[in-house]
């Protein structure tokens, strides 16, 4: 069984690599703009390597001869920074989903397995889980969440259009594991962060506020989601999330951090706002936006209809998270390396590379 997996080099396309080399029968085909290595070791050996920039002019036919004889396509290719060029964004996010679609349409591969997320949704309850069934129209004011929006409302066209294709939509809540320490660390703290710090196992402030509730889940579980959704027959959206939710009590209480920080939400934004375009740090206010808004999920129907369940709580994956970030763990892809020099990083700083700058993350 030929199993394209488009942006394989990423978090989440490390562990679905992991996972499904473990599948009897399965031929593997890594698609990345930037490719491992000859000599990176597992998971990315023994996999059928394609360069593509899928957001660039003509990449929907450079797809086509890639997804040729696939049985399904993986799609988690999704570009995080530089979050100051929104049209590079907009590119690689949105135009690059589009040509992904377009070529597995014309190839008439039978099933594309897609990587939402709760950003996905619009703005909902903190104190109870939704369905699936939630208004995926996004939070207005994350640019993220409009293009994953954006991306689903094409998958909704491509579905009334060809309802041979099988199209499923997972949408997870963060995801969270020790080799991708390196890499949350520079899109979402910046390089002047001391992550190291985190190495003690605490946590110097925690801001609180009563809609900072989230869900996260670790990459493998998430990994054997994708696995089930490509070997199964299922199609349509499923929520994947574990427990418990994290709350700033939550992760106070076992980070050893202060008494959480009561913190207002135009104080959240402002200091976003302020660091970001000073580009002290690399996220925009659009990302506390989305932390504040986005819903409680439901993940009933990934349990009862892919037969899911997380093999991580949330707390455990936040803690290798950490310690991950810590001790700047990563692997032999271009997205989770560790090296230091590489931009984003703390010594791309003496090159002019600041956080958030427009430059080849």
């Amino acid at each position: 069984m030929r199993i394209v997996i488009v942006g394989a080099t990423g978090n989440v396309g490390t562990a679905v690599l992991r996972r499904l080399r473990r599948e009897a029968g399965t031929e593997l085909v890594g698609v990345a703009r930037r490719l491992p290595g000859p000599d990176a070791g597992e998971p990315y050996d023994d996999v059928e390597w394609h360069a593509c920039d899928i957001g660039a002019p003509g990449a929907a036919d450079q797809l086509v001869r890639i997804f040729a004889g696939a049985r399904a396509v993986v799609h988690l290719a999704w570009q995080i920074q530089p979050s100051h060029d929104r049209r590079t964004l907009h590119r690689t996010n949105v135009g690059g989903s589009r040509a992904v679609i377009e070529a597995a349409v014309r190839v008439g591969v039978p099933a594309l397995v897609y990587a939402s997320s709760v950003g996905t949704y619009a703005p909902g309850p903190k104190n109870q889980p939704v369905s699936e069934n939630w208004p995926a129209t996004g939070v207005e004011t994350s640019s993220y969440s409009r293009d994953k929006a954006e991306v689903e409302a094409l998958l909704d066209g491509v579905q009334r259009e060809h309802p041979k294709l099988r199209v499923v939509r997972l949408r997870p809540g963060l995801i969270f594991q020790r080799e991708a320490g390196t890499e949350i660390s520079r899109y979402f703290l910046g390089p002047l962060v001391p992550v190291r710090l985190l190495r003690y196992g605490r946590i110097p402030l925690v801001p609180s506020n009563k809609r900072l509730r989230m869900q996260a889940v670790h990459a493998d579980d998430v990994a054997d989601a994708y696995a089930r959704a490509v070997l199964g027959d299922a199609s349509g959206a499923f929520n994947v999330a574990a427990d418990p939710v994290l709350t700033p009590e939550l992760v106070a209480r076992h980070f050893h951090g202060w008494t959480p920080l009561p913190v207002a939400v135009p104080v959240l934004r402002a200091a976003a706002a302020v660091t970001w375009r000073a580009r002290l740090q690399p996220v925009d206010t659009g990302w506390v936006d989305l932390a504040l808004n986005v819903p409680l999920m439901s993940s009933h129907r990934a349990e009862t209809e892919l037969g899911w369940s997380p093999a991580v709580d949330t707390v455990t994956a936040l803690k290798e998270l950490f310690a991950g970030m810590a001790a700047r763990a990563g692997t032999d892809s271009p997205p989770l390396s560790p090296d230091p020099a590489l931009p984003g990083r703390p010594a791309a700083l003496t090159r002019g590379h600041l956080p958030g700058h427009p430059n080849p993350y």
